[in-house]
């Protein structure tokens, strides 16, 4: 084990917005230990503060689902993918066409763009003020095409626009809870960044331990030597893993780290 990448939300982080002691003491043994550690997530680099104020985390994030690399200690963006206007009409136009009544977003490098109604009878964040998408904020380098619908559930959701889209983004979802989906350039994932991150250090795939639990995460899980899908995780995401960690209520990640230290220290 060199490399640690883990997801964050329902896989160490709860919807309390907190990560318990336990997990964050696991990854600071895996630290001491000489393990590197990346978090891959689907949030953008805005929306980091759990794991900076938390954990301490002061490394690399892969961010919005492979989109991003960010440095939470220059607090940079070190390398990036984005999508062109173009295509984001494209897919808004087939979206549009295939389901009722779609809402959609955009989440660039320099801001969150969203249109009215995406937020439905939800309170939009602090600051964010609904408006038209336009052509001029890919400027800001989209990283991220966000689509809602206000019924339904995003499996059923991904089945239906996913054939439509699928040679012009990536779509996948981590929404528990809501038919949200999460389009991003053509051909990036989680795993595809995670593996470049991992190559520059000289570390095979063989020696990286992942976890996840959503269907953002597959890709990820099946690429690491050892994909640990959390036993709360989707069913999409256990049947891609290899491995099982136990439920996030019960810190199946630090459990499974606490024991692989342990087998590190036997050898």
């Amino acid at each position: 084990m060199r490399l640690i990448a883990s997801d964050i939300d329902g896989t160490i982080l709860g919807h309390d917005g907190l990560i318990s002691q336990r997990t964050v003491e696991a990854f600071a043994g895996a630290a001491a230990a000489g393990v590197d550690i990346v978090f891959v997530t689907g949030r953008p680099p805005r929306w980091l503060d759990p794991i900076r104020e938390q954990i301490g985390h002061t490394g690399t994030v892969i961010c919005s689902n492979g989109a991003v690399s960010y440095d939470l200690a220059t607090e940079e963006v070190t390398a990036s993918h984005v999508l062109d206007w173009d295509t984001v009409a494209q897919v808004r136009a087939i979206v549009t066409e295939l389901a009722p009544e779609p809402y959609f977003a955009l989440e660039s490098l320099t801001g969150f763009h969203v249109e009215d109604g995406f937020f439905g009878n939800r309170t939009a964040g602090a600051g964010l003020v609904p408006g038209a998408l336009t052509p001029g904020m890919a400027d800001g380098g989209i990283i991220k095409m966000l689509a809602i619908l206000h019924s339904g559930n995003a499996d059923e959701f991904l089945n239906l626009v996913r054939p439509g889209v699928a040679s012009l983004m990536t779509v996948t979802h981590s929404a528990p809870d809501m038919a949200l989906l999460e389009m991003g350039p053509l051909g990036v994932n989680k795993a595809v960044t995670l593996a470049q991150y991992a190559a520059a250090r000289g570390i095979d795939a063989a020696d990286v331990v992942a976890f996840g639990d959503m269907p953002n995460d597959i890709e990820m899980l099946s690429w690491a030597g050892a994909g640990y899908a959390m036993a709360s995780g989707h069913p999409d995401a256990l049947a891609a893993a290899a491995l099982q960690a136990p439920r996030f209520e019960l810190d199946g990640v630090a459990q499974v780290i606490e024991s692989r230290l342990a087998a590190l220290r036997l050898a």
